[in-house]
């Protein structure tokens, strides 16, 4: 059951550190990571590089900033960059890639996520600069928070990647889950992350890390990154504290996550039985399940609140939206709570 018997399905960020995190991050070899010598977060930059199949990785505070860092390197000011119109980068991001990076976004519509090769071909601009910012990469996100965590297929990605050559930009993937997408394809998270100039994932969703992503790249790319990071105010000291746990989640965590995957096919599939809530279990690949309010007797606030009453927590996604995350810290009680509280509050 949830942490002091609360059912939390606000997202796969609110987990707590499992004991080897803990026992890690106490036991952790720490130096000054802004001088370069934390051993500890070293040696978590080098796992993590190896994972992904990059030349180097960057230990940052969160998924927002290594993101920002990858704009900001990729992207010269007054350039733009392409995205897809729901995603993270272009909406859940402070603006940073107008605030910091100086870019103009460019959002593209999309099929949950997928935006058509045609459109990024149709949206490349080059040659016109005294009018129209040129275009300097694209960003994609996989999985897909908007979408309910839907993934996007190596095969697409591959696509995406011959493009961006072929045009000379640079490609970014927001990979904030990208081994939930792993998972739910049952391939090495390399065979997604190969097509890729750059990839940011987190530690602290799926993984369950108490803090911290990886932002990773081609060795001048991470260089870069670096000085951007500091620039930020992202430089850390004894960071080998933190970057314990994230071993331990790469080492522990991405295994366990077809559990996390499974409770949220049963939780969707559950739903879509509930007369006033409409959603697609088909639609649900892996911990995420976005479905919405049809009644009109409820709106998601007092929603969320008779959900509290009933110690189960999800997050407003919009006017009519609710979106529930499943994660270590939620187990088959905690599904099964959340159903029959739903059930309940819907009658």
């Amino acid at each position: 059951m949830g942490y002091k018997g609360i059912s939390d399905f606000r997202s796969d960020t609110v987990t707590r550190p499992t004991e080897r995190m803990r026992r890690a991050m106490y036991e952790a070899e720490v130096g000054d990571d802004v001088l370069g010598d934390d051993p500890t977060v070293k040696e978590l930059e080098e796992l993590a590089a190896l994972k992904v199949g990059k030349e180097a990785a960057l230990f940052v505070p969160s998924g927002t900033m290594g993101n920002t860092i990858a704009m900001k390197v990729a992207i010269p000011q007054g350039w733009e960059v392409l995205l897809e119109e729901k995603s993270h980068i272009y909406n859940f991001e402070c603006g940073n890639i107008s605030r910091i990076v100086g870019a103009l976004p460019r959002p593209l519509k999309s099929s949950r996520g997928m935006v058509p090769i045609e459109e990024f071909d149709a949206n490349f601009h080059r040659g016109d600069r005294a009018h129209v910012p040129e275009t300097a990469g694209v960003a994609l996100e996989n999985t897909h928070n908007y979408w309910g965590g839907a993934v996007l297929e190596p095969s697409y990605m591959e696509k995406v990647s011959v493009f961006a050559k072929k045009k000379g930009i640079h490609f970014h993937l927001d990979g904030a889950r990208v081994f939930n997408a792993a998972t739910a394809l049952g391939v090495d998270v390399r065979e997604i992350t190969k097509h890729v100039d750059s990839v940011m994932f987190c530690l602290s969703k799926g993984l369950s890390a108490p803090i911290g992503s990886i932002l990773a790249g081609t060795g001048d790319f991470i260089k870069e990154a670096r000085l951007i990071r500091k620039a930020l105010g992202g430089g850390m000291r004894q960071a080998g504290v933190i970057a314990a746990a994230g071993i331990v989640a790469l080492e522990e965590m991405v295994e366990r996550l077809v559990e996390d995957h499974a409770r949220a096919k049963r939780l969707a599939t559950a739903l879509s039985e509930i007369r006033g809530i409409e959603i697609n279990p088909s639609e649900v690949q892996t911990n995420i399940i976005v479905f919405r309010l049809v009644s009109d007797k409820i709106g998601v606030p007092e929603f969320l609140e008779e959900l509290r009453k009933r110690e189960v927590l999800a997050l407003g996604f919009g006017p009519s939206r609710v979106r529930m995350v499943t994660h270590k810290d939620i187990d088959d009680k905690d599904v099964e709570r959340a159903i029959n509280a739903i059930n309940d509050i819907m009658k």
